[in-house]
Protein backbone atom coordinates (compact mmCIF):
# COMPACT_ATOMS: atom_id res chain seq x y z
CA UNK A 1 0.00 0.00 0.00
CA UNK A 2 2.93 2.63 1.02
CA UNK A 3 4.56 1.98 -2.31
CA UNK A 4 1.34 2.77 -4.19
CA UNK A 5 1.27 6.22 -2.40
CA UNK A 6 4.41 7.18 -2.90
CA UNK A 7 4.08 6.47 -6.73
CA UNK A 8 0.85 8.10 -6.89
CA UNK A 9 1.13 11.56 -5.48
CA UNK A 10 1.85 14.42 -6.66
CA UNK A 11 3.05 16.51 -3.39
CA UNK A 12 4.03 15.66 0.02
CA UNK A 13 1.91 18.41 1.44
CA UNK A 14 -0.67 20.70 0.08
CA UNK A 15 -2.92 23.64 0.76
CA UNK A 16 -6.65 23.77 -0.53
CA UNK A 17 -8.54 26.95 -0.87
CA UNK A 18 -12.08 27.43 -1.48
CA UNK A 19 -14.67 30.00 -1.14
CA UNK A 20 -17.16 29.89 1.21
CA UNK A 21 -19.38 30.24 -1.95
CA UNK A 22 -18.21 26.93 -2.89
CA UNK A 23 -20.42 25.25 -0.27
CA UNK A 24 -23.37 27.16 -1.33
CA UNK A 25 -24.76 24.29 -4.67
CA UNK A 26 -26.90 26.19 -5.53
CA UNK A 27 -28.71 27.73 -2.89
CA UNK A 28 -28.64 31.67 -2.63
CA UNK A 29 -27.28 31.58 1.10
CA UNK A 30 -25.86 29.03 3.83
CA UNK A 31 -24.58 25.69 2.91
CA UNK A 32 -25.74 22.91 1.18
CA UNK A 33 -24.89 19.58 3.08
CA UNK A 34 -24.73 17.46 0.05
CA UNK A 35 -22.26 19.52 -1.62
CA UNK A 36 -19.78 19.51 1.63
CA UNK A 37 -20.14 16.03 1.69
CA UNK A 38 -19.53 15.67 -1.64
CA UNK A 39 -16.11 17.63 -1.23
CA UNK A 40 -15.39 16.00 2.37
CA UNK A 41 -15.57 12.81 -0.30
CA UNK A 42 -13.05 14.05 -2.55
CA UNK A 43 -10.34 15.37 0.34
CA UNK A 44 -10.85 11.58 1.86
CA UNK A 45 -9.65 10.03 -1.32
CA UNK A 46 -6.57 12.86 -1.78
CA UNK A 47 -6.10 11.65 2.54
CA UNK A 48 -5.75 8.36 1.27
CA UNK A 49 -3.26 8.71 -1.48
CA UNK A 50 -0.76 9.64 1.40
CA UNK A 51 -1.44 13.39 0.87
CA UNK A 52 -1.37 15.93 3.88
CA UNK A 53 -3.97 18.35 3.36
CA UNK A 54 -4.50 21.72 4.66
CA UNK A 55 -7.53 23.88 4.30
CA UNK A 56 -8.36 27.53 4.34
CA UNK A 57 -12.49 28.47 3.46
CA UNK A 58 -13.93 31.30 2.89
CA UNK A 59 -17.16 33.11 4.39
CA UNK A 60 -19.25 34.47 1.27
CA UNK A 61 -21.88 31.99 1.49
CA UNK A 62 -22.71 33.56 5.11
CA UNK A 63 -21.53 37.04 5.45
CA UNK A 64 -20.12 38.73 1.89
CA UNK A 65 -18.02 41.86 3.75
CA UNK A 66 -17.99 45.83 3.04
CA UNK A 67 -19.48 45.02 -0.80
CA UNK A 68 -22.36 42.70 0.38
CA UNK A 69 -24.35 42.18 3.59
CA UNK A 70 -21.80 44.38 5.15
CA UNK A 71 -22.67 47.38 3.51
CA UNK A 72 -22.10 50.37 5.55
CA UNK A 73 -20.33 48.82 8.40
CA UNK A 74 -16.97 50.00 9.56
CA UNK A 75 -14.73 47.65 7.09
CA UNK A 76 -12.93 46.11 10.31
CA UNK A 77 -15.56 45.17 11.95
CA UNK A 78 -17.17 43.64 8.56
CA UNK A 79 -14.00 41.53 8.19
CA UNK A 80 -14.31 40.33 11.64
CA UNK A 81 -17.48 39.44 11.62
CA UNK A 82 -16.22 37.58 8.08
CA UNK A 83 -13.51 35.93 9.94
CA UNK A 84 -16.36 34.60 12.50
CA UNK A 85 -18.08 33.38 9.23
CA UNK A 86 -15.01 30.92 8.17
CA UNK A 87 -15.78 29.24 11.29
CA UNK A 88 -18.50 28.46 10.98
CA UNK A 89 -17.72 26.33 7.37
CA UNK A 90 -14.56 25.10 8.81
CA UNK A 91 -16.39 23.25 11.73
CA UNK A 92 -19.23 22.12 9.16
CA UNK A 93 -16.39 20.93 6.67
CA UNK A 94 -15.25 19.20 9.53
CA UNK A 95 -17.98 17.44 10.56
CA UNK A 96 -18.09 16.22 7.31
CA UNK A 97 -14.68 14.93 6.76
CA UNK A 98 -14.94 12.89 10.13
CA UNK A 99 -17.92 11.36 8.36
CA UNK A 100 -15.99 10.58 5.77
CA UNK A 101 -13.69 8.62 8.53
CA UNK A 102 -10.76 11.49 8.25
CA UNK A 103 -9.95 12.81 11.02
CA UNK A 104 -9.78 16.51 11.02
CA UNK A 105 -8.70 19.54 12.83
CA UNK A 106 -10.11 23.13 13.12
CA UNK A 107 -7.81 25.46 14.01
CA UNK A 108 -8.43 29.24 14.21
CA UNK A 109 -6.52 32.32 14.46
CA UNK A 110 -9.25 34.05 16.68
CA UNK A 111 -9.33 32.01 20.24
CA UNK A 112 -12.63 30.20 20.25
CA UNK A 113 -11.58 27.04 22.41
CA UNK A 114 -14.49 25.55 23.17
CA UNK A 115 -14.93 24.42 19.44
CA UNK A 116 -11.73 25.13 17.94
CA UNK A 117 -8.08 24.81 18.78
CA UNK A 118 -6.41 28.05 18.73
CA UNK A 119 -3.66 28.35 16.05
CA UNK A 120 -0.19 27.43 16.17
CA UNK A 121 2.00 26.71 13.23
CA UNK A 122 3.82 24.16 14.87
CA UNK A 123 0.89 21.90 16.56
CA UNK A 124 -0.63 22.45 12.96
CA UNK A 125 2.11 20.76 11.55
CA UNK A 126 1.99 18.06 13.60
CA UNK A 127 -1.70 17.12 12.96
CA UNK A 128 -0.66 16.91 8.98
CA UNK A 129 2.47 14.76 10.22
CA UNK A 130 -0.33 12.36 11.82
CA UNK A 131 -2.54 12.47 8.53
CA UNK A 132 -4.89 14.99 10.35
CA UNK A 133 -6.44 16.94 7.78
CA UNK A 134 -6.43 20.80 9.14
CA UNK A 135 -8.93 23.45 8.62
CA UNK A 136 -7.86 27.15 9.06
CA UNK A 137 -11.03 28.83 10.48
CA UNK A 138 -10.68 33.04 11.60
CA UNK A 139 -8.79 34.44 8.74
CA UNK A 140 -5.50 35.40 9.55
CA UNK A 141 -7.32 36.98 12.59
CA UNK A 142 -6.49 40.56 11.32
CA UNK A 143 -8.52 43.00 9.50
CA UNK A 144 -8.27 44.15 6.19
CA UNK A 145 -6.61 40.81 5.03
CA UNK A 146 -8.59 38.59 2.45
CA UNK A 147 -8.82 34.73 3.16
CA UNK A 148 -6.65 34.06 -0.18
CA UNK A 149 -3.66 35.89 1.57
CA UNK A 150 -4.46 33.85 4.77
CA UNK A 151 -4.19 30.58 2.00
CA UNK A 152 -1.09 31.91 0.59
CA UNK A 153 0.54 32.85 4.82
CA UNK A 154 -0.48 29.17 6.28
CA UNK A 155 0.85 27.58 2.71
CA UNK A 156 4.44 29.29 3.23
CA UNK A 157 3.94 28.61 7.26
CA UNK A 158 3.21 25.21 6.78
CA UNK A 159 5.67 24.50 4.13
CA UNK A 160 3.48 23.21 1.89
CA UNK A 161 4.44 22.61 -1.76
CA UNK A 162 1.65 23.87 -3.68
CA UNK A 163 -1.75 26.01 -3.37
CA UNK A 164 -4.99 24.99 -4.72
CA UNK A 165 -7.77 27.49 -5.23
CA UNK A 166 -10.83 25.60 -6.14
CA UNK A 167 -13.30 28.21 -8.00
CA UNK A 168 -16.57 28.33 -10.22
CA UNK A 169 -14.25 28.22 -13.93
CA UNK A 170 -11.63 26.11 -14.97
CA UNK A 171 -8.88 28.22 -14.87
CA UNK A 172 -7.61 31.66 -15.22
CA UNK A 173 -8.73 33.88 -18.61
CA UNK A 174 -7.76 36.93 -20.41
CA UNK A 175 -11.08 37.74 -20.14
CA UNK A 176 -14.40 37.05 -18.79
CA UNK A 177 -15.54 33.82 -20.08
CA UNK A 178 -19.09 34.63 -19.36
CA UNK A 179 -19.30 37.69 -21.50
CA UNK A 180 -16.26 36.82 -24.12
CA UNK A 181 -17.07 33.37 -25.59
CA UNK A 182 -13.31 34.27 -27.38
CA UNK A 183 -11.63 34.65 -23.64
CA UNK A 184 -8.70 32.53 -24.03
CA UNK A 185 -7.49 30.21 -21.14
CA UNK A 186 -3.92 30.17 -19.48
CA UNK A 187 -2.78 26.60 -19.08
CA UNK A 188 0.25 27.99 -17.34
CA UNK A 189 1.21 32.16 -16.00
CA UNK A 190 4.10 33.48 -14.23
CA UNK A 191 3.52 35.39 -10.98
CA UNK A 192 4.43 38.81 -12.92
CA UNK A 193 2.00 38.68 -15.46
CA UNK A 194 -0.86 37.85 -13.03
CA UNK A 195 0.45 41.54 -11.54
CA UNK A 196 1.15 43.42 -14.43
CA UNK A 197 -2.15 42.30 -16.10
CA UNK A 198 -4.27 42.25 -12.86
CA UNK A 199 -5.77 38.87 -13.65
CA UNK A 200 -7.30 38.57 -10.44
CA UNK A 201 -6.27 35.20 -10.18
CA UNK A 202 -5.67 36.09 -6.26
CA UNK A 203 -5.42 39.49 -4.59
CA UNK A 204 -1.92 40.87 -4.66
CA UNK A 205 -1.02 40.57 -1.65
CA UNK A 206 -1.61 37.05 -2.37
CA UNK A 207 0.21 36.61 -5.28
CA UNK A 208 2.95 38.30 -3.71
CA UNK A 209 3.57 35.77 -0.87
CA UNK A 210 3.72 33.03 -2.87
CA UNK A 211 6.46 34.49 -5.53
CA UNK A 212 8.28 35.39 -2.36
CA UNK A 213 8.09 31.69 -1.00
CA UNK A 214 7.86 30.21 -4.48
CA UNK A 215 4.67 28.43 -3.77
CA UNK A 216 2.86 27.42 -7.44
CA UNK A 217 -1.04 28.26 -7.92
CA UNK A 218 -3.41 25.50 -8.89
CA UNK A 219 -7.13 27.08 -10.23
CA UNK A 220 -9.76 24.64 -10.84
CA UNK A 221 -13.11 24.14 -11.73
CA UNK A 222 -14.47 22.53 -8.12
CA UNK A 223 -17.74 21.63 -9.48
CA UNK A 224 -16.09 18.71 -11.63
CA UNK A 225 -16.28 15.89 -9.86
CA UNK A 226 -12.43 14.59 -8.97
CA UNK A 227 -11.02 17.49 -9.93
CA UNK A 228 -9.28 17.70 -6.17
CA UNK A 229 -7.89 14.64 -6.49
CA UNK A 230 -6.85 15.51 -10.02
CA UNK A 231 -4.99 18.21 -8.87
CA UNK A 232 -3.42 16.61 -5.84
CA UNK A 233 -2.23 13.80 -8.34
CA UNK A 234 -0.19 16.41 -10.52
CA UNK A 235 -2.55 16.04 -13.29
CA UNK A 236 -2.42 18.99 -15.62
CA UNK A 237 -6.00 20.63 -15.09
CA UNK A 238 -7.15 24.52 -14.60
CA UNK A 239 -4.26 27.23 -14.58
CA UNK A 240 -0.97 26.79 -13.13
CA UNK A 241 0.87 29.96 -11.78
CA UNK A 242 4.51 29.53 -11.01
CA UNK A 243 7.52 31.76 -11.41
CA UNK A 244 9.34 29.01 -14.09
CA UNK A 245 6.28 29.23 -15.81
CA UNK A 246 5.82 30.54 -19.05
CA UNK A 247 2.61 32.49 -20.44
CA UNK A 248 0.94 30.33 -22.16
Amino acid sequence: MKEHKDRMAAYQRILLKLSGEALMGDLAYGIDPDIVQAIAQEIAEVVQSGIQVAIVVGGGNIFRGVKGSAAGMERATADYVGMLATVMNAITLQDALERAGVPTRVLTAIEMKEVAEPYIRRRAIRHLEKSRVVIFGAGSGNPFFTTDTTAALRAAEINAQVLFKATKVDGVYDSDPRTNPQAKRYQTLTYGHVLTQDLRVMDGTAIALCKDNNIPIVVFDLAVRGNIRRAAMGEPIGTTVGGFCEVS
